[in-house]
């Protein structure tokens, strides 16, 4: 996927609040989306992501933005680490077991079957406006991730370091 180009639709079993069921690109028609994919469960840094998004979930709503994330671990094992560990996610989790949307997103790391840490910001007509891929060992700036929202929705100019509330250029 590069900017600029429509996003493919996907239909993925996951866990959300509770209960394992598919979800779809559908389900987020007229939004814009936080597609947010993470290496795995049970880890180290993706918690800290994960968490930090929990907090911020409100944040992204009021700006008309969903929270998608999703790994290649199953669906069961989504749901074993949230009840354990992270309570507070709320947001649908997917199970890219397949890998396809991994590898559409070009995240994966093939030999291992997991996917980089990768940020999309995809709007209502499903375009993707925004993207980040970082390594494994370093987890993202979900400040960032609203800021470049906010300058996304603002169909200015944004300078550098540019907030919301800010002159645009």
């Amino acid at each position: 996927m590069k900017v600029g180009e429509k996003c493919p639709d996907f239909s993925l079993d996951a866990y959300h609040q509770g209960d394992i069921k598919k979800i779809s690109s559908q389900d987020f028609a007229n939004s814009w989306l936080l597609l947010f994919f993470y290496p795995r469960d049970f880890s180290f840094v993706c918690p800290t992501e994960l968490k930090s998004l929990a907090q911020n979930e409100e944040n992204f709503k009021q700006r008309g933005c969903q929270i998608v994330a999703v790994s290649t671990d199953s669906v069961y094992s989504h749901k074993a680490w949230l009840e354990r560990d992270l309570k507070e996610v709320k947001y649908p989790v997917l199970a890219d077991t397949a890998h396809s949307l991994s590898r559409q997103f070009n995240v994966l790391i093939e030999n291992e079957g997991t996917a980089l840490r990768g940020a999309f910001l995809i709007d209502p007509n499903k375009v993707l406006q925004y993207s980040v891929v970082s390594n494994l060992n370093v987890g993202r700036n979900v400040d960032d991730l609203l800021r470049v929202l906010d300058a996304l929705k603002s169909n200015g100019l944004c300078p550098v370091n540019w907030k919301k509330g800010e002159k645009l250029l």
